[in-house]
């Protein structure tokens, strides 16, 4: 149904009896289908705004000479007497919605016929997107209902992947309260060469074997390019033997074995998803119609994201981009883990070490991030450092939590990340 005269009539009848009414809706006169009672609307809440009471007298007054227009105070009066009560307001309210969504699905639709096109299906799926939420009645737990909660949490505290999905890094665990938290919008910056796709690999790689499922959306490497990757890591197998295909027979035998276990985990490789609307496809699959409850997502990078329509800066298109992927987080109540270049700007100092101005188009990315960590190599800048093979995770920004340091031992031939204190005990680590 595109309209509903009945529903219509219904709410202007009910704030007619109850002038008080009109405070608790939520409608806009646009969302009304006939033009009179858009108008009748929008006087309403016009003598509301002035903190008149809503009533026959008071609406036609405001509409002037347009009560005509409007049928008459005759048809105020009638829209009055018509409501028994004023108690199914709401539900009159919501059908007045769904009538709306469904004219506006109907033009959307129309207007992508008559001009079909990539462009324009990005921008069908983002509106149709957008128009789900209109209307959408959210209900607020009360502050003593998330006090009680509290409470048996303090009592019986819920499992660990209520709270943060551990990686396998204890220190880096420890700091993040359980590794990246559910609804978290979770930044990996560096620059080129310091490991940070290896490191949302890793991630992901530990979440999997901890028994979670996870989507890998990637926009420069292909699918089976991050899967020899992933393979290296969890086979301690050198990742340049990818490149000519010679492996010795110890290498063959850690590869299928590796392989195997891969075989056992929950985990989806996007190469071609480019938008935030195709993703959301995707992982809306995988956490509704797969059920996929205990999921991280992980995407690589933000920079090579593509957004549907227009804008003048790029900082406005990051902006779109992170805070969608803020709110996609915690509609979903799952992590999303998003990687980030570095300006050019740290090569130019002396101590480069990231810091959040290096980031591109800072201002948005600071904003929408819950936690932010950037990726440092001191010994990709200096031969001769004291610290060769480890990585230091800068958690620069952690809204629940606190910022701070952790180091890592990078196995660059494997693209591995272990703890520093089980960096001379992995099988066969080659010499640095």
């Amino acid at each position: 149904m595109v309209n509903n005269y009945e529903a219509e009539q219904a709410v202007l009848g009910a704030i007619l009896l109850e002038s008080s009414i009109i405070g608790n809706l939520t409608l806009e006169p646009s969302h009304f289908y006939k033009g009179s009672h858009s108008r009748i609307y929008e006087a309403m809440k016009d003598v509301a705004d002035r903190n008149e009471e809503v009533n026959t007298v008071t609406v036609s007054t405001e509409l002037g000479e347009e009560i005509n227009k409007c049928g008459g105070v005759t048809y105020l009066i009638q829209l009055a007497d018509a409501v028994p009560s004023t108690e199914p307001v709401m539900h009159y309210q919501q059908m007045i919605y769904d009538a709306y969504r469904n004219r506006m699905k109907r033009e959307l639709a129309l207007k992508y016929a008559e001009q079909p096109g990539d462009d324009s299906l990005d921008q069908l799926i983002k509106s149709l997107t957008d128009l789900r939420g209109v209307g959408v009645q959210v209900e607020e737990k009360s502050t003593y209902d998330y006090l009680t909660e509290i409470a048996n949490d303090m009592v019986s505290p819920p499992d660990e992947s209520a709270h943060g999905y551990p990686i396998g890094f204890k220190d880096f665990d420890d700091m993040t309260g359980g590794g990246p938290h559910r609804g978290d919008l979770f930044i990996i910056a560096a620059r080129p060469s310091m490991g940070k796709t290896a490191f949302a690999l890793n991630m992901a790689s530990g979440h999997c074997k901890n028994g979670g499922s996870a989507d890998v959306f990637s926009l420069e490497m292909g699918a089976k390019q991050l899967l020899h990757r992933m393979i290296s890591a969890q086979g301690n197998i050198d990742g340049q033997k990818w490149q000519t295909m010679c492996f010795s027979e110890a290498d063959y035998n850690k590869g299928i074995n590796a392989i195997g276990e891969m075989t056992g985990w929950d985990l989806d490789i996007h190469e071609k998803a480019r938008t935030v609307a195709e993703m959301r496809a995707a992982i809306r699959r995988s956490v509704k119609e797969l059920n996929r409850d205990n999921h991280m997502v992980v995407i690589d990078y933000l920079q090579l994201m593509s957004v549907v329509g227009s804008y003048e800066r790029r900082d406005q298109e990051v902006g779109s981009i992170t805070r969608e992927l803020k709110l996609l987080a915690r509609e979903l109540n799952i992590p999303i883990i998003l990687l980030s270049q570095l300006s050019r700007g740290v090569e130019s100092r002396q101590d480069k070490r990231p810091m959040m101005s290096d980031l591109r188009e800072s201002g948005n990315i600071e904003q929408d991030a819950d936690v932010i960590g950037f990726l440092y190599r001191d010994d990709y800048y200096n031969d001769d450092s004291e610290n060769q093979n480890i990585v230091e995770i800068i958690l620069k920004k952690q809204r629940n939590g606190p910022t701070g340091t952790v180091e890592l031992a990078f196995i660059k031939e494997y693209g591995k990340f272990v703890d520093l204190d089980r960096r001379y005990g992995e099988a066969e680590v080659p010499s640095a």
